[in-house]
């Protein structure tokens, strides 16, 4: 009976042992497996081996970053966080954070560095041209309307008989307050004509819409003659006088004062 009984007992504290060693590790391991690994554990697995990675490859002596303080612990300058020990730091620097921060700070320093010298474009200083000035050209006007659209046109003939050698006479339209010879009237504008050695003369016509159309605006230079010739011709309005003859009015240099200019429709 002894023995019977002392069997019984080795046999139970055998069974308890057995349940034990299972209980200590996860069902469905392998005997001396350790247990199957949970994502935790992994995650922390993982990080180790990036540490132990990191620090076999990384000089942290070179990194500007990194500081440590008084409690013996690092910090980030960069993201401002505390780190224990130098590997929780550089799994720091692994992460998004520390990444985004970085290429952050790359972008503002170069936007606020300076770029390349740039030389200054070297102004070309034309010398102003001082020609002595033989007076005004001889100049003649004439008032037209077209018979077909009942436009009325303006045509000027300018001489030029003792112009410069290559040049040829120019022209442009001039606003009433835009000159200085007299008070500005938005009723007129004023066609200017230049030829060296002459002086610029100006005619006061009137300040209405010219018709920029083919065959509505025509300029011409006569090398032959030394004769200017620029017709034009204003977009018709409803309230414009029917003229039926034409009207001509010549100038002299001598007597001439072409800023006079010539009477409105």
């Amino acid at each position: 009976i002894k023995c019977a009984h002392r069997e019984r007992v080795i046999w139970s504290r055998a069974s308890d042992l057995r349940f034990s060693s299972m209980s200590d590790r996860d069902w469905g391991a392998k005997t001396g497996g350790g247990g199957v690994a949970s994502k935790e554990h992994e995650a922390i697995a993982r990080r180790e081996r990036l540490r132990q990675l990191a620090l076999e490859t990384v000089d942290l002596k070179k990194d500007p970053y990194l500081m440590r303080n008084h409690l013996g612990s690092y910090e980030c300058k960069l993201c401002l966080t505390l780190h224990p020990n130098e590997g929780n730091y550089l799994a720091h620097t692994q992460g998004r954070r520390h990444r985004s921060n970085l290429a952050r700070r790359a972008a503002r320093e170069a936007r606020n560095a300076p770029g390349p010298a740039v030389t200054p474009a070297v102004r070309r200083v034309v010398p102003l041209r001082k020609t002595m000035k033989i007076g005004r050209p001889g100049y003649r006007i004439t008032k037209q309307r077209d018979p077909t659209t009942r436009q009325l046109s303006l045509l000027f003939q300018v001489d030029y008989p003792e112009i410069a050698d290559g040049l040829q006479p120019r022209h442009r339209f001039m606003s009433a307050f835009e000159q200085r010879k007299e008070p500005p009237d938005r009723r007129y504008q004023y066609l200017l004509l230049a030829a060296e050695p002459y002086e610029t003369i100006a005619f006061k016509i009137p300040n209405r819409e010219i018709d920029k159309e083919e065959g509505k605006f025509y300029s011409n230079w006569n090398k032959d003659n030394f004769r200017f010739t620029l017709q034009l011709y204003f977009v018709p309005q409803s309230n414009d006088p029917g003229a039926n003859k034409d009207e001509t009015r010549s100038g002299k240099p001598e007597g001439s004062n072409p800023f006079s200019g010539i009477a409105p429709f």
